[in-house]
């Protein structure tokens, strides 16, 4: 029987996790998370103004980069690293040398399940990420490795090991994941639905990634998990996670990997203005009608077996393809390709992690 209780309990990975976080403010929504937080190191990357202080409360063991620091660290390279954008967040997966990223935004609180008790959002994407996942044939009774349920009557017992998970995908109680149009037309509309599942994404099937409760093998997709050139200077934003969502799935369904939606949930607390928004989302709207039938029909040629090899066959093809809808997927493809070049130089195949000497603020 496929049990999940045979994983229990939960592995805390203290020393194998790295916890990143993009902001612009100060951090006190750490009190709330610290009981599920402290023992972990945090990767914050500032965004905006380099010479703000950022202020995190006392106890947690942390590094802060900002601006300057990605520009030292990268070099010409940070190019490829958005400016004035949450996509900036992508640097600290780079900069990491653990397994496993948990990303969260500081506007995301501890949510509770329908029994009042505070969820461990980070505990049930360690489950998610421990546990295989079933692209290839959809099991009826969602994650079959959960305690209490399994395989359903029918399920190809040649599948039932599973492939290993990639990414856990997590949602959110109060303020949804809407895009700017439909936030002006339901200002009011809340997310008050628990529903107790996880789901395997199956293989072919693109979906809109969130990133503000996010968790990732960083050594089975950490390449792939580009947030684009977005914000400022940029034509667009708040597409970034759902870029890396949609290269990252293209290429997991490309190597044999899993990806999980569901549980866990947080409480996302605050409603960002809906007329900012489509000025930054309108080219996006317009533009996703050619991106979603590309990234359907994308294919990747059999000698693409590492994740880089993967993003860089990708890049071309979005250069040869999407270029034509507009010069800033030329720009774009470029900067995939600066991405994995700055990632290789931080994290060398096989020989030793280079030293960043960036300003670890530790507070411990």
């Amino acid at each position: 029987m496929a049990e999940y209780s045979k994983v229990a309990p939960t592995p805390l990975l203290k020393d194998e996790l790295d916890i990143v976080i993009p902001t612009i403010r100060n951090l006190d929504f750490l009190e709330m998370w610290r009981p599920f937080f402290q023992q972990y190191h945090l990767i914050i990357v500032q965004d905006g103004d380099p010479t703000k202080v950022i202020k995190v409360p006392e106890g947690f063991d942390y590094e802060l980069y900002n601006r300057n620091d990605i520009n030292r660290i990268l070099g010409p390279k940070a190019s490829c690293i958005s400016f004035k954008d949450s996509a900036c967040r992508c640097f600290g997966y780079m900069v990491s040398k653990k397994k496993y990223i948990f990303t969260i935004d500081d506007d995301c609180f501890v949510a509770k399940d329908p029994t009042g008790k505070e969820i461990n959002a980070l505990e049930q994407h360690i489950k998610n990420l421990l546990c295989p996942s079933t692209p290839f044939f959809f099991n009826t009774l969602y994650d079959p490795y959960r305690e209490g349920t399994d395989f359903v009557r029918g399920y190809p017992f040649s599948l039932r090991e599973g492939v290993p998970t990639a990414v856990s995908h997590g949602l959110w109680l109060n303020i949804p994941d809407y895009d700017a149009p439909t936030q002006l037309v339901k200002p009011l509309e809340r997310n008050t639905r628990f529903v107790d599942a996880v789901l395997t994404i199956p293989k072919g099937t693109l979906f809109p990634m969130c990133g503000m409760n996010l968790a990732f093998n960083r050594e089975l997709i950490g390449p792939a998990m580009y947030f684009g050139l977005m914000g400022d200077g940029q034509p667009i934003g708040r597409y970034d996670d759902m870029w890396a969502g949609w290269c990252m799935k293209v290429i997991c369904d490309h190597l044999g990997l899993g990806v999980k939606t569901g549980l866990p949930y947080i409480w996302h607390s605050k409603a960002s203005n809906p007329f900012v928004n489509l000025k930054k989302e309108y080219k996006g709207i317009y533009w996703q009608e050619e991106l979603i039938p590309f990234f359907q029909s994308a294919t990747l040629p059999k000698d693409c077996t590492t994740v880089q090899a993967c993003y860089l066959e990708l890049s071309k093809q979005v250069k040869a393809k999407l270029g034509k809808v507009d010069d800033y997927f030329v720009k774009l493809a470029d900067a995939m390709v600066t991405w994995i070049e700055a990632w290789d130089e931080l994290n060398p195949a096989g020989g030793k992690a280079v030293e960043l000497n960036g300003p670890s603020k530790s507070t411990k």
